[in-house]
């Protein structure tokens, strides 16, 4: 059990029967998903990515026995999930407190850090042609909208592809993991490449 974590031995133990019946694959499952969970905060930029990790093996702890009864597919999945909501309300939080450090450092802006913001952008344009038409359609008409518009316009996508609103979500889900993952490895390409 992780060390900052408030979980219950209880909860703690079905966090790993839900993962595996088989505790000792439970337990690699576990250790898999701590690993990835910190990997996504750190690429999602958050401050503190084993905190972040904690806190959603705490949610998850929180709700494991009402969700685990209904839930359909790899237990996995809802992690990420919950990470992705963390993701989000991290962002909610940087975007209403503003630090005084802040200010002094964005006025400080370098050549190198345009030029990084830079290959990103290419990264991105590079990694969506490399996905299928249908995939780059999809994951470009999902973030199109914002606000109550975002939220009609995921229905209409749903029903166009002719799947419910959380299939959809899962599908965009694994395309843009696929897509974090090669903007990650171009851009590394390109800051060793100077």
């Amino acid at each position: 059990m992780p060390r900052g974590s408030s979980i219950p031995p209880e909860g703690f133990e079905e966090i790993l029967a839900w993962l595996n019946p088989d505790r000792d694959v439970a337990a690699t499952m576990y250790v898999e998903l701590r690993e990835d969970l910190a990997k996504l905060f750190r690429w999602g930029k958050c401050a503190d990515p084993e905190g972040l990790t904690d806190e959603v093996f705490d949610r998850v702890a929180k709700k494991v026995h009402e969700v685990k009864p209904s839930y359909v597919g790899d237990p996995r999945l809802y992690f990420l999930a919950v990470a992705n909501n963390l993701i989000k309300e991290n962002f909610r939080k940087i975007k209403t407190h503003a630090s005084l450090e802040d200010v002094d450092l964005s006025r400080q802006l370098t050549t190198e850090g345009r030029q990084d913001d830079t290959d990103i952008h290419d990264c991105l344009d590079t990694c969506l042609q490399k996905l299928s038409s249908e995939q780059r359609q999809l994951i470009i008409d999902y973030y199109a909208k914002d606000k109550q518009a975002k939220i009609d316009h995921r229905s209409e996508l749903a029903q166009r592809f002719g799947m419910t609103v959380q299939t959809l979500r899962v599908r965009v889900f694994r395309i843009r993991a696929s897509l974090e993952e090669c903007i990650e490895r171009c851009s590394e390409r390109k800051s060793h490449g100077r």
